[in-house]
């Protein structure tokens, strides 16, 4: 599978590409910065680094691993160059009051918002509960949920969930389930600074 990672040169993304790139996926880094892009591409390992929209052609999938608050305006820059690429939103909204984390707002979530705003793009979403720090040291101990309205785009989503974590990659549902997996990055940011941990997830039962 030959994955973009958009963002690639942030905290969550560079550390995504070189989990990717020792599971053996091919691995393009895209930035707003090219030169940027490349140094990280070098670093993890990536095949290149060049500017997002030149990374997202001929991939099979597009990771959007941008801030919450560059998602909409990213993923809106890219919809031409996109065009039917499966796209995975992996950021959620969040606010802090009182030192709490909250959800965002919107009723709606992120994903739900970003295949509003690009009907021709699959929009899948997951890896909520996988952070950067925790990425950055090897696969994320437990598993991982991915949710979607297309079948072939949460597929391909669930393969590269897979090679993240040592537990499974579950496929959560419709896209609407993203509410729910966005809303769960607050709780593990709550737990993560009560016990001073890195929270994951295990689904048991299955």
């Amino acid at each position: 599978m030959k994955v973009a990672v958009l963002g690639g040169t942030g905290a969550f993304g560079s550390a995504l590409g070189r989990r990717l790139v020792e599971a053996g996926t091919e691995i393009i880094v895209g930035s707003r910065d090219p030169e940027r892009a490349a140094e990280t591409a070098a670093e993890v390992g990536a095949a290149r680094g060049v500017a997002n929209v030149d990374a997202v052609a001929g991939v099979d999938l597009a990771v959007l691993s941008v801030d919450a608050s560059a998602a909409l305006p990213t993923a809106f820059e890219l919809a031409d160059a996109l065009g039917q690429t499966p796209l995975l939103s992996v950021a959620s909204e969040l606010r802090i009051l009182a030192g709490s984390a909250l959800p965002g707002p919107d009723p709606l979530s992120l994903a739900e918002r970003i295949q509003q705003l690009l009907p021709q793009v699959p929009v899948v979403a997951g890896l909520h509960s996988l952070a950067a720090s925790t990425l950055a040291k090897g696969r994320a101990e437990g598993d991982a949920l991915v949710c979607g309205d297309d079948d072939m785009a949460k597929a391909a989503a669930l393969e590269l969930a897979q090679a993240l974590v040592t537990g499974r990659a579950f496929d959560a549902g419709p896209l609407a389930s993203a509410r729910a997996l966005e809303g769960m990055t607050a709780v593990i940011v709550n737990l993560n600074r009560r016990y001073r941990g890195h929270a994951g997830l295990d689904i048991v039962g299955l």
